[in-house]
């Protein structure tokens, strides 16, 4: 059986949860494979709101084992806390299964994000502050500390001093703030390893027994393509891979096992943090999208930057995700516009671009080149087949479909699980 990719094909915040939930009886595993708690998920079931932050969105689904591959990096306070919380509304944990080697955010990754941010000024990433950059920092620089290493108390504590030997001069020489104890945070994070240890495991092992079982496997991916160090809107990017290529990497899935690519893409386009964004809109408009759209972050609560449908951002999501299928979410919060503006090209000093143009300069440069399409009056969320959309609404998906290259197998009509019309199954 497959193993399946959902990525977000924008800059995150795409509506990647609500799909995980919709394919919780088709997966037994859902894998979060890259990423940390800067990034957040939203699920919906009935009247309740799941606000997730490090568990994958399947955790939710009784059925679902949920998996924290090894591509992930993890603050254990976070995690148990929101472990803790979940159990307090009934929804179970004791199924999640946690990679041995996915690294840990410590103290010190946390510090040095939030001084270093700021030292930055103007030219600041717009990070959350929770240690992630660091974090794979360390990783790249082999220094890091992985799961594995809490239940070996000689190896933490000889890591720990190894770290803090320059982090220390950093934070008390260049930054000028206290230095961090070794002894402390082993006190502190050896805390967590009692209650951690039952869910490590050898995740990719597992999982690949799964699949020569003929089990279905979901590999979920946080924030979106255009956040990808390599692929994205470098510098103002994640510090992990996104993109489907790092499905693979993350979970220990060989990639010949994975035979589908599901991009989740807006209806309009959104941001959080520093960057460009060609079809941001600073105006009365922008704010009714931010309105209309709920456009505040899971994580953060930060309010996102809103724009158009940006097309040529969706065209160059489904190269580099090799992207198979489409579902778009939040086509209803359009209902009621006369005309919908979809950004077709680009226009960088007087030339135009049909695709990402290749220098950070000229991007930065780019004014979006638009078509208008017909909107339509009518109050979409009670549409449960395509059929039932207005005939303009469904003109408008044909169109971004055509214009993304990949097929609209699913479109969202509001936040419910209920809400979701599906044109084609993924599974």
């Amino acid at each position: 059986m497959p193993a399946i990719v959902l990525i977000g094909a924008q800059w995150g915040d795409e509506g990647k949860g609500k799909v995980t939930d919709l394919l919780g009886d088709r997966v037994k595993y859902v894998v979060r494979y890259q990423g940390g708690n800067n990034a957040g998920h939203t699920v919906v079931v009935g009247d309740e709101h799941y606000a997730l932050h490090v568990l994958p969105s399947g955790v939710i689904s009784p059925e679902v084992i949920p998996v924290i591959g090894n591509g992930v990096v993890i603050d254990p306070k976070v995690l148990l806390e929101e472990i803790d919380g979940l159990e307090s509304r009934g929804v179970s944990c004791e199924k999640l299964l946690i990679s041995a080697n996915a690294h840990l955010i410590m103290p010190y990754h946390r510090a040095l994000d939030k001084v270093s941010e700021r030292f930055l000024g103007k030219a600041k990433i717009g990070t959350t502050g929770r240690g992630i950059g660091p974090t794979y920092g360390d990783k790249v620089a082999r220094t890091g500390i992985r799961i594995q290493d809490l239940f070996d108390p000689g190896i933490l504590e000889q890591k720990l001093e190894l770290a803090l030997r320059d982090k220390n001069q950093l934070l008390t020489k260049v930054y000028n703030r206290r230095a961090i104890e070794a002894k402390r945070i082993a006190e502190e994070y050896s805390t967590y390893a009692e209650r951690l240890k039952p869910y490590v495991a050898d995740t990719g092992l597992i999982l690949d027994q799964a699949l020569k079982n003929d089990v279905n496997v979901l590999l979920e991916g946080a924030q979106g393509s255009l956040l990808d160090v390599d692929h994205g809107t470098y510098p103002f990017v994640t510090s992990s891979n996104p993109t489907a290529g790092g499905a693979a990497v993350g979970s220990g899935v060989g990639p010949t096992k994975i035979t589908k690519v599901i991009g989740i893409i807006k209806a309009y386009t959104t941001r959080v943090g520093s960057g460009p964004f060609p079809t941001e809109l600073l105006d009365d408009q922008g704010e009714w999208l931010r309105k209309a759209g709920g456009e505040f972050g899971v994580t953060t609560g930060r309010p996102r930057r809103c724009g158009w449908f940006d097309a040529v951002i969706a065209r160059y999501a489904t190269r580099v995700n090799g992207v198979t299928d489409y579902c778009v979410t939040k086509l209803d919060v359009l209902s009621g516009l006369d005309k919908i503006p979809v950004c077709v090209a680009y226009e960088v000093d007087g030339k135009k671009h049909d695709e990402i143009p290749m220098t950070q300069t000229d991007f930065h440069h780019a004014k979006p080149v638009y078509e208008y399409l017909d909107g339509w009056s009518e109050d979409i969320s009670g549409a449960r087949t395509f059929g039932d959309l207005p005939k303009k609404a469904q003109t408008y998906v044909k169109t971004i479909e055509e214009m993304s290259g990949a097929q609209v197998s699913a479109i969202g009509v509001g936040p419910r699980r209920d809400q979701t019309l599906q044109l084609r199954p993924f599974l």
